[in-house]
This record gives structure tokens, sequence and C-alpha cells, in this order.
């Protein structure tokens, strides 16, 4: 449990860094309001898929880690197709942004899946 909460916090902080960051780039409201939709839907997301790896997948890392970025994967086709035309974001700011954050939060993954 300590991992996770470790992970969910940092998380939340480089997700939260780097989307008052990307909402600098875009000075447009809807384009910043964009950014952090994306970003409450990434840290979502990165929380669930970090659960599908730590909790319900243990004995089988690697899969898990596939799950999850699978689930990323069709996250931001479905952020594409569906997200970005029902709430009207402008699509650069908000996909983009999606992906940026579901990098940086990626990358720190592997050290809070090691075993305890």
């Amino acid at each position: 449990m300590k991992h996770i909460l470790a992970y969910a916090g940092l998380s939340l902080l480089l997700i939260v860094g780097l989307a008052w960051l990307l909402a600098q780039l875009w000075p447009d409201p809807m384009a910043q309001q964009a950014v952090w939709f994306s970003a409450g839907v990434a840290l979502g997301i990165q929380i669930l898929g970090f659960l599908f790896v730590r909790v319900i997948v243990p004995a089988h890392v690697i899969a898990g880690w596939g799950a999850g970025m699978l689930l990323r994967f069709l996250t931001l086709v479905l952020h594409a197709l569906i997200g970005v035309r029902l709430m009207g974001f402008p699509p650069a700011p908000a996909l983009l942004s999606l992906a940026a954050f579901f990098f940086v939060s990626t990358l720190i993954e592997p050290v809070f899946l090691k075993k305890p």
C-alpha cells in the first residue's frame, strides 16, 4: 500500500507541475481547461493502471505493465475521438498534454514496481 500511495503522490506532483507549465504555453482559456482536464484524466488512469499492475497481477509485472500501456493508449484514442469533441476542447493542447502526462508518470513506475 505504501508503494501505491507514494506513486500516486509523486504522480500528482509531476502532473500538476507539468500541467501548470503547459498551461503557460497556451494562453487561450479553453486550451488551459483542456490541459487541466487532461491532467485529471491522466492521473486517474495512471493510478488505475498502477493498481492493476501492483495489486491484480503482481506475479506478472511485465504483462500488467503492458496492459497498463494498452489502457493509456486506448485512453488517448478515446480522448481524441470522443472527449475532445464532447468537451469542445482544442485538440492539440488536450492530446499533447495527455500524452506528456502519461509519459512523465510512466517514467517513475519502475521505481515503485520493485518488490518490497
